[in-house]
Formats: structure tokens, C-alpha cells, sequence
């Protein structure tokens, strides 16, 4: 585990702010498609810190041994950029208490948080078929953005990304916007859409979306071991509460297509 600090702060979209941050090791993690970290944000008046033990087990046994009032909060997010030992972080302002939302909504140069990974063996490549399909909403939007810049020009795809509403759209070529002030759906919009065959697909949104366009992909002929998916939050629920039967079926999921 190593600390971040913040170098840089600047909203994306009124809704997204983007941050820069420095810190020990980054230069040696190298990159690979869709990087995924913890980050672990500090209690009022406590640390970011928890142990510098490099193995993911004795790290998170060290973390939870901690008594909850000093714990910090950890939440997943996926890395937008490292490039030269400048790590970028895209953040969802959600305009409730969550402690990552409301930490990122406060955040000033400076400000030091605490991180465990990327690692590389969690790396996935890049899928290989004619056809490459994306589809989340705007916690996906870091993965979508930073995936399709790996894509070579010629390379056939279709981007689906569900956002509040038309403020909320980057500059990212391609992407077929989906507006919840529309009342438009990611669900019923990619289920509408016409794929060919083959695709390879790569999913992440909240986690009952997920689960409902991973059985639609899959009822068109798509390969279970062509379809990434991820489960970015729940609806009622945070990190911090237990993993529901879905939750758990879904990490098995998970487990069987790293294992192929």
C-alpha cells in the first residue's frame, strides 16, 4: 500500500471532476488495459495509512483488524491514465454523503489519500473479435474512455454510455449517449440495438444492469468468455455492506473467466 497526494483538481462535467496525483511506486506498475486500484480515504482526523505489506491478503487482514472509527473508507476505482508516475482519477459526484463523492467534491492540491494496486494479475487483454461492444454509465466512463484509446482507428465497435443528461458527455468519438432526463435507460437501449456476430463485450454499470445485459449478450450467442463485466455499484447498497447472492454469484463468474 502507498499514499497519493493530489496535484491537480478540474471538473470534467458538472457532475465528474478529474484528479492528478504523485506518489511512491507509480512509475514501476507499467500499464495494461483496465486498471483497477483501491483507493482509501481518511475518517475526519485520521489517516489514509494502513500497512505497507505488499501481499493483497496480509494487507486487507491488516485493514480490517483496524478499529472501525480509525478504518478508512476504501473504494474501487479504475485508473484513467499513468503515464510517467502521474496517476489520473476521474471521480462521480453523486451529491449525496458518500465518503469517496463527498471527499472528491472537497479536494484540493495537496490532499493525500491512500492506495492499493493496480495489479497485473488482474489484467485483462482486450477482446479480439471483428466486433468490440461497450456499454456502462458514467462510473464505467474512466474504463470506456481509457479502453478506446488502445483501439487501433480501424477497429469496429459500438459505445453505449448512460449519463444524467446531455452536460455529462465527453469528447469521446463514438459514444451513442444514453440520457437519463430522457428517460432513457442503458438497458432497453442496447437491448434494442442490432449487434452482429461475433462481438467480444465489455460491461459496467450498476450491478442488477449488468447482470440484465450480460443474459442478453449471452442469449444472442455471445460467449460467457467473451463478455467482461463488472458490477461498479448497487443500488441500495455500498462497499461497505455485505455481498448479497447476486454479488456472490457473480464474483464466481468472475473467478471461472480469469481462470480460462
Amino acid at each position: 500500500m502507498s499514499l497519493l497526494t493530489v496535484t491537480s483538481v478540474r471538473p470534467v462535467t458538472p457532475r465528474m471532476t478529474r484528479m492528478t496525483f504523485t506518489g511512491p511506486g507509480l512509475r514501476e506498475i507499467g500499464t495494461w488495459p483496465d486498471q483497477q486500484l483501491k483507493l482509501l480515504f481518511p475518517r475526519p482526523g485520521g489517516s489514509a495509512h494502513v500497512s505497507d505489506a505488499p501481499d493483497v491478503g496480509t494487507w486487507y487482514q491488516a485493514y480490517m483488524a483496524m478499529p472501525e472509527s480509525e478504518r478508512p473508507w476504501m473504494r474501487s476505482f479504475t485508473v484513467r491514465s499513468l503515464i510517467d508516475g502521474v496517476l489520473t482519477v476521474d471521480f462521480v459526484l453523486h451529491g449525496d454523503n458518500g465518503p469517496a463523492s463527498k471527499w472528491a467534491a472537497n479536494a484540493r492540491v495537496g490532499d493525500v489519500i491512500g492506495r492499493f494496486g493496480p495489479s497485473r494479475d488482474y489484467a485483462r487483454p482486450l477482446g479480439t473479435a471483428d466486433l468490440l461492444v461497450f456499454a456502462g454509465d458514467e462510473t464505467a466512463l474512466p474504463a470506456i474512455g481509457s479502453l478506446l484509446e488502445l483501439l487501433p482507428a480501424a477497429q469496429q465497435r459500438l459505445v453505449f454510455v448512460e449519463v444524467a443528461d446531455p452536460l455529462e458527455e465527453q469528447d469521446i468519438p463514438g459514444v451513442r449517449w444514453i440520457h437519463r432526463s430522457a428517460g432513457e435507460n442503458l438497458v432497453s437501449v442496447v437491448t434494442a440495438a442490432e449487434v452482429p456476430s461475433p462481438a467480444w463485450v465489455w460491461l459496467g454499470a450498476e450491478a442488477s444492469a449488468v447482470r440484465a445485459l450480460r443474459r442478453h449478450f449471452v442469449g444472442l450467442g455471445v460467449s460467457k468468455k467473451d463478455i467482461e463485466f463488472t458490477g461498479y455499484w448497487r443500488r441500495t447498497l455500498t462497499q461497505d455492506d455485505a455481498p448479497t447472492s447476486d454479488d456472490l454469484a457473480e464474483a464466481q463468474e468472475r473467478i471461472a473467466a480469469l481462470s480460462e
